[in-house]
């Protein structure tokens, strides 16, 4: 089976943690056993989420008197390559024999989305009063209040298509496993003249791995948190997992907007848009994801599932 795996921000960064280098790293190499366990079977492609990276970047940048804080694009390249680069280190030290490859990836965005008029995206750490108007003046940001502190607010586009799909694609077929389009991708819009250029902006994380999952004709998509499934009557007393729902179904029930919502949408695209099923739920359970066994399950209504055993987590 091909597989397209997404790390959520969750799965390498837990909750209430910090993002020194070690505890990343550390974090990474759990990560990296999962991913390890499904490759030995499978042809895999591997994202991940980087919006707590891109937000440490950002902080950085902006309380440096050295140099202007770099815009978006810039920072998302950085995090996508450094994260990219501890997945494939982790990943390396377990299957000796595969070849492995990080591939920064530039994912197009229409430059007349509206989500360009209406930022949404929280971006960075929060702000006192003083400090937001002082970023306002001199930098242009817009922001939004957050309790009695405030957040810089940013477009989130939809992606469009990956500009070295082909190559991802020449990779796969040759056999490597693909460490691509971390936090979306860099987001680019495209010139008449044909040029990219990077804008002020994120790409959701989960809809760009349901567009990478479709393009690629992925078997799977599995999309990896620290929760265990998507859930029904979330918030309320007694939640109840979803174990297997079709995208119809799925869309008739709400979810939280900055977490679930946005997976359960991605693993509905895919199943629309043809693809085979899509997989919810726990960084550990990805296997189990896989055999359909744990998680949420989302297929067309037409499909007749074909689970895999689950993987051996094994070191070496």
């Amino acid at each position: 089976m091909k597989i397209v795996i997404s790390l959520g921000g969750n799965a390498l960064h837990r909750r209430g943690q910090r993002l020194d280098a070690h505890i990343q790293r550390e974090n990474v190499a759990h990560a990296a056993e999962i991913i390890a366990a499904i490759a030995r079977q499978h042809k895999v492609v591997v994202t991940y989420e980087n919006r707590a990276q891109v937000a440490l970047l950002a902080q950085q940048g902006e309380s440096s008197a050295l140099v202007e804080p770099y815009p978006l694009d810039l920072l998302d390249a950085e995090s996508e390559g450094m994260i990219g680069y501890l997945i494939e280190q982790e990943l390396r030290n377990r299957l000796p024999q595969h070849q492995i490859v990080t591939l920064l990836t530039q994912t197009v965005v229409n430059a007349d989305d509206p989500a360009f008029e209406r930022p949404s995206a929280q971006v960075g750490p929060a702000y006192s009063d003083d400090r937001a108007q002082w970023l306002k003046k001199e930098h242009g940001w817009q922001l939004v209040a957050d309790g009695r502190q405030w957040r810089r607010i940013v477009p989130a586009p939809e992606p469009q298509r990956i500009l070295e799909l082909r190559t991802i694609r020449l990779l796969v077929a040759a056999g490597a496993l693909v460490i691509c389009a971390g936090g979306g991708g860099i987001p680019v819009v495209i010139s008449d003249s044909g040029a990219a250029r990077g804008v002020d902006a994120v790409v959701d994380k989960d809809l760009a791995a349901a567009l990478l999952a479709r393009e690629l004709a992925a078997d799977a998509l599995l999309l990896l948190t620290d929760v265990e499934a998507a859930m029904r009557d979330w918030g309320t007393a007694r939640p109840q997992p979803i174990r297997e729902a079709i995208p119809d179904e799925l869309r008739q029930w709400r979810f939280a907007t900055e977490s679930m919502g946005p997976k359960v949408d991605a693993a509905c695209r895919f199943v629309e848009a043809g693809g085979g099923f899509a997989g919810i739920g726990r960084l550990e359970d990805g296997a189990a994801i896989l055999a359909g066994l744990r998680g949420t399950i989302v297929r067309d209504a037409r499909t007749s599932l074909d689970f895999v055993e689950p993987a051996k987590t094994r070191a070496g």
